[in-house]
């Protein structure tokens, strides 16, 4: 749970509601079931975005209750945030504070909040330092991710990633960044797995090996759904590349400097954001 519009985790922001109240990003969890709501009318929405008004109550789970009594201090009355992980972006009161089950009235509601016209699916092996992914996954939340798939490579130095700690990082970055939409995160995948897995839209395979290659946003269509593979510190193997070209992926180019596994990763990210921009 961070402050809203805080660059600072834990810190309340200066924005407020209506009567100046502390209106503070908070996050479900998406663990309550959320009652049907109960339309009142439609308040103003942001550009492009339509608001409903609701009244439904939903408590916080454990961990942002405490966060919100302990670290931010909300108190009854407050005006706050609370996002569902799936688009949901509801605004609400403090209607009851506990440090483990706080209860938010909820008032408005955005559905499918800060929607992208793409749709963003990067498979990457995890890096040997373990906090080089956090940072990959935090950085590209922030930027837009639909998905991250751990792809364990024949080169791969490590092979098992902290499925928990991985959530921990995205739901953080996710509020930071004023999203409320969770990457789906996959488990620890065999390179040959990912392959025979579905997928509609672009595929394309990013490695250091010599010969041309297309840069990425040569490729890319804007509004389309694309899946990136990003090797490991070792790089792909040559047989995996043509695994992968033999299943329809296309060999691209992230540009000139050698990369490491993150930062190819995060240029990926950012250049199909900027086709789409």
């Amino acid at each position: 749970m961070d402050g809203r519009g805080s660059a600072d985790q834990g810190r309340p922001a200066g924005n407020t509601g209506s009567g100046g109240r502390k209106e503070t990003g908070l996050f479900s969890g998406g663990k309550e079931e959320i009652p049907e709501e109960k339309k009142k009318g439609s308040p103003e929405a942001e550009p492009g975005e339509v608001a409903e008004a609701v009244q439904l109550e939903v408590t916080l789970g454990p961990e942002e209750s405490l966060h919100a009594v302990k670290v931010l201090r909300l108190r009854e009355g407050d005006r706050v945030v609370v996002v569902d992980g799936r688009g949901g972006w509801y605004e609400g009161e403090i209607a009851g504070v506990h440090p483990k089950h706080c209860r938010v009235v909820l008032d408005r509601l955005v559905r499918d909040h800060g929607r992208r016209p793409y749709g963003l699916h990067v498979a990457m092996a995890p890096t040997k330092n373990g906090e080089r992914t956090d940072w990959f996954l935090e950085k590209a939340t922030e930027i837009g991710l639909d998905a991250f798939t751990p792809l364990i490579c024949r080169h791969s130095e490590r092979r098992q990633t902290n499925p928990g700690r991985l959530e921990k990082v995205a739901v953080a970055a996710m509020k930071q960044s004023l999203k409320a939409r969770l990457p789906e995160i996959a488990g620890d995948t065999p390179f040959e797995k990912l392959l025979e897995e579905p997928f509609e839209g672009g595929k394309f395979i990013a490695h250091c090996y010599p010969g041309e290659k297309p840069h990425l946003k040569e490729l890319v269509t804007r509004g389309d759904k694309v899946l990136v593979l990003i090797g490991p510190e070792g790089d792909f193997s040559h047989e995996e590349v043509e695994m992968a070209l033999a299943a329809g992926f296309r060999e691209v180019s992230l540009g000139r400097s050698r990369l490491r596994t993150e930062t190819a990763a995060l240029v990926a990210c950012h250049t199909v954001a900027l086709v789409n921009e």
